[in-house]
């Protein structure tokens, strides 16, 4: 028996005034009615009803504890009906994490499409680049661009991310372009990397990892000002495919070594329990696999069977 399972009868058997009508209200024994009374007021150290033969009354604790118990256990089962409908229903707040760049792709759209389809859901956002303890931070899903270093974890893969190295035109045309990446060491960079790191491209060749290290001209920890200097002619820049889909299709931006750019590169979403997630959790999962699988249909990016 839990403290809730002690307070309800013993508020049953004050209302009725009588333990027998209070354990046929409860579909109990009149015998368990009695043990419940008496240890809630074992607990107490009190008296809670005058008994005679005829007639139960309560005692001046016994009103105290009626007059309190009731607004606490109205929010109890006010609580049990919220909950209840947050495991059943998707509602409620979700706290999401994100990087920058994940913001200048489509995802924000997706987002927004689940927040339309339901509106009982509200987000919080958390847009950082820094790797988030998902735990420690009360965070409830992460959209994490791998590999995934956390075994403690679930993950849910969702999309490739294809990446490109471009630049303009015009860069190309002054400059040349990079018959492989080790040649990029002698163009200027544009690059990304979270502070105190030193900025590094990872390429693949013949099947295996190969880093270059760079001495870019800018080194910025967003993508954003990077976009804009290199449509400047500044620079060679690599992004996701999707941040700058807009500039290859115009043009204004030109892919090189294509072959060496990682192909194996995933979005997923992370989140810390496998079991008793809420609706709508179970709800933004589902519906972000549906979207990412029509996403990389539409964009030519394949998406886990």
């Amino acid at each position: 028996m839990d403290s809730l399972d002690l307070l309800q009868t013993f508020r049953e058997v004050a209302r009725r005034g009588s333990f027998s009508a209070a354990a046929r209200a409860l579909d109990m024994s009149p015998a368990n009615v009695s043990k419940y009374v008496a240890a809630l007021e074992a607990r107490f150290g009190v008296r809670l009803f005058n008994r005679t033969t005829r007639k139960v009354s309560l005692t001046d604790a016994g009103q105290l504890l009626y007059e309190r118990s009731g607004p606490m256990l109205e929010l109890v089962q006010f609580t049990e009906g919220e909950l209840l409908e947050r495991a059943t229903k998707p509602s409620g707040r979700l706290t999401l994490s994100a990087s920058h760049p994940l913001m200048q792709t489509p995802v924000p759209a997706v987002l927004g499409r689940f927040l339309t389809l339901h509106p009982a859901v509200s987000l919080q956002l958390h847009i950082t680049n820094r790797l988030v303890d998902l735990v420690e931070e009360g965070v409830d899903v992460a959209l994490r661009v791998g590999p995934i270093p956390d075994a403690g974890i679930i993950v849910r893969k969702l999309m490739r991310i294809d990446f490109s190295v471009v630049a303009t035109p015009a860069y190309w045309r002054a400059n040349g372009t990079p018959a492989h990446p080790r040649e990029l060491a002698g163009h200027r960079t544009l690059s990304m990397s979270p502070h105190g790191q030193a900025p590094v491209w990872q390429f693949v060749e013949n099947g295996r990892p190969l880093g270059v290290p760079l001495q870019p001209l800018v080194d910025a920890t967003d993508i954003a000002p990077l976009v804009t200097m290199a449509l400047q002619d500044l620079g060679v820049v690599l992004l996701s495919t999707a941040a700058i889909a807009s500039h290859l299709d115009s043009g204004a931006l030109v892919p090189v070594l294509a072959d060496y750019v990682p192909k194996d590169v995933w979005l997923y979403a992370a989140y810390a329990q496998r079991r008793h997630n809420s609706a709508a959790l179970a709800a933004l999962l589902a519906f972000m696999e549906q979207e990412t699988r029509a996403l990389g249909s539409l964009a030519g990016v394949s998406v886990p069977p």
